[in-house]
C-alpha cells in the first residue's frame, strides 16, 4: 500500500469514530432515568391496582417520620414527609388506613423544619429538566423550594450545585415512593 492510501485508510474512520465518541457522552444525559422514576412508577401501579388515591406509612429508619402521597393519576403525585409531634394520632390512622387523613395533618400540622414537600407533576418521578412545555417538578425543604425546570441560574446556583440538588432529591423522593409502595402492598393483601 502506497503511503498516500495509508494516510487515507487511517484518515478514513475519523469522522466515524468521532460520531460513535460523540454518541457515547450524548447517550447517557438524554437516556439517564432518575431514581426516582422507576419507583414512582411501581407505587403508580399499586395504586391503580388497588384503586387507592392516597397512601401514608411511618419511616421505620426514622422514628416520628411519617410520609404520604396523594396520587392523580397520570397527572401529579404529591408527596410529603415529616416529622410528627403526636406520632401516636398518625399511628391510629395508619391502622384504620385513613391515609388521606395522615396526608393533610402532614401538610398542615408537621414540624416545619422537618418537612419535604415533593410535587411531582406527572407522576413519574423527579426529572432533571421538563420537556418542552411540560411543568417542572419541585422540590420544599424546610424554608428551600428547588424547580427542577433546568434553569440553574435563575434558581441562582451552579449547574453541579443544581445537579447535586437534584440528585439528593432524587435519591430521598426515591426512598419515600419505596415506602408507600410497600405500605401500599401490605394494604392491598
Amino acid at each position: 500500500m502506497s503511503f498516500a492510501c495509508a494516510r487515507f485508510a487511517r484518515m478514513a474512520w475519523l469522522p466515524a469514530a468521532c460520531g460513535v465518541l460523540a454518541l457515547s457522552f450524548a447517550a447517557p444525559a438524554t437516556a439517564q432515568v432518575s431514581k426516582s422514576s422507576v419507583a414512582a412508577k411501581e407505587l403508580g401501579d399499586v395504586l391503580d391496582r388497588l384503586k387507592l388515591d392516597s397512601i401514608a406509612a411511618a419511616d421505620p429508619a426514622d422514628p416520628g417520620t411519617y410520609v404520604a402521597a396523594l396520587y392523580f393519576p397520570g397527572a401529579q403525585m404529591l408527596v410529603i414527609s415529616a416529622k410528627y409531634s403526636a406520632p401516636s394520632l398518625l399511628n391510629d390512622k395508619l391502622t384504620k388506613k385513613d391515609f388521606r387523613d395522615v396526608y393533610i395533618d402532614l401538610s398542615s400540622a408537621s414540624i416545619a423544619a422537618t418537612k419535604v414537600f415533593i410535587m411531582d407533576q406527572a407522576a413519574n418521578g423527579l426529572v432533571f429538566k421538563p420537556d418542552g412545555d411540560q411543568p417542572a417538578d419541585s422540590w420544599e425543604h424546610g424554608k428551600t423550594t428547588t424547580s427542577f425546570d433546568g434553569d440553574w441560574k435563575k434558581a441562582k446556583m451552579t449547574e453541579e450545585e443544581y445537579t447535586k440538588a437534584f440528585s439528593a432529591a432524587d435519591t430521598r423522593y426515591a426512598q419515600i415512593l419505596a415506602l408507600l409502595a410497600a405500605q401500599a402492598k401490605k394494604s392491598g393483601s
